[in-house]
């Protein structure tokens, strides 16, 4: 009888597809590849595949873990729609996570981590988190200015971590999926119709048609 859970984890937020396929909290299987415009037309299938090559049917499958924004709208609604489809087919519950924390978990340096993403325009989604992964602020949509003016006033060393072609010095986000999994396994999960997208900012188009959103 099997004992180790089973978790497939979904990351479109940005131009990548992050996935990978864990049993107890141990890496089986994993695809880290840019698909850029691509990414709707591939990442389903990829993710299939991968399960496929682990030899793990899709109803083994225990929990499912996405990463439901900040990022990439379009990116963030391909992730989200394929970990419902899989809940929805499997009769699963979902664990949300913010694409930011998993950015600053990956991180394995003790110093200040600072997250970001690039939003167009000056702005950033960002977010500030301890050595310890605690919040110092809170993710937000933000002024690059006035994010790298907070990292300033931190007391002790801070990295950027981002992929994106930011005039900054940084390092490139590099997902260790183990420990994002890990670290927040026992997240209340969510039934599939209650996961939504994390934007942190409304849509160009809400914004030019002045569309309230919460």
């Amino acid at each position: 009888m099997r004992s180790s859970t089973i978790t497939l984890y979904i990351d479109t937020s940005s131009s990548y597809l992050y996935t990978g396929l864990l049993i107890g909290n141990k890496l089986k299987a994993s695809c880290m590849e840019y698909l850029g415009k691509d990414l709707s037309t591939y990442a389903l299938s990829k993710i299939a595949k991968m399960l496929e090559n682990s030899s793990i049917k899709p109803e083994e499958i225990d929990r499912i873990m996405v990463v439901n924004g900040p990022g990439s709208f379009t990116g963030i609604r391909i992730g989200i729609t394929i970990a419902k489809t899989y809940a929805w087919a499997l009769h699963k519950e979902i664990i949300t996570i913010n694409s930011l924390e998993a950015m600053a978990v990956s991180l394995k340096e003790e110093i200040y981590k600072v997250p970001l993403i690039d939003a167009r325009r000056g702005y950033v989604f960002a977010g500030i988190y301890d050595q310890e992964n605690q919040v110092v602020l809170k993710n937000q949509y933000i002024r690059l200015e006035t994010l790298v003016e907070a990292a300033n006033s931190l007391i002790r060393p801070y990295k950027f971590i981002t992929n994106d072609a930011l005039s900054l010095e940084h390092v490139s986000y590099i997902p260790d999926i183990e420990k994002i999994v890990e670290t927040f396994q026992n997240r209340t999960p969510l039934n599939p119709h209650a996961v939504n997208p994390e934007y942190l900012k409304r849509t160009e188009a809400e914004e030019n048609q002045g569309i309230q959103t919460e």
